[in-house]
């Protein structure tokens, strides 16, 4: 079982590849140093919540997801996609419906890739 820090570092180091970005790129974007952040991306170091939130800034993520996988936030219960759509005051039933039936799709394509 991976420690909490491994666990962010490699969260967030996905997230980063995700992204197309270069270490040095994120680096810069959030406003630490190139070691700095390859210290967090291999769990050798556990950042502040002000550096979690400039990665999740250069991340475009929300800092909250930072916050919780470093064990500052507890889990808090998030609605499902289909409850979000459901749940969208700006969108009409057809809307819903339409966008429940793409996801439930994309999802059952990704259940099917693995």
């Amino acid at each position: 079982m991976r420690q909490p820090l491994t666990d962010l570092g490699a969260f967030i180091r996905d997230q980063r590849e995700r992204s197309a970005m270069s270490l040095r790129k994120l680096a810069e974007t959030a406003g630490i140093s190139n070691p700095y952040l390859s210290q967090i991306e291999r769990g050798l170091r556990h950042p502040s919540a002000e550096i979690l939130k400039s990665l999740a800034r250069a991340l475009s993520i929300s800092a909250e997801t930072l916050y919780e996988r470093a064990g500052l936030l507890e889990g808090t219960e998030r609605p499902t996609v289909i409850q979000a759509i459901t749940g969208d005051d700006d969108l009409n039933q057809a809307q819903k419906q339409a966008l429940i039936q793409i996801y439930t799709s994309f999802v059952g394509a990704t259940q099917e890739e693995t």
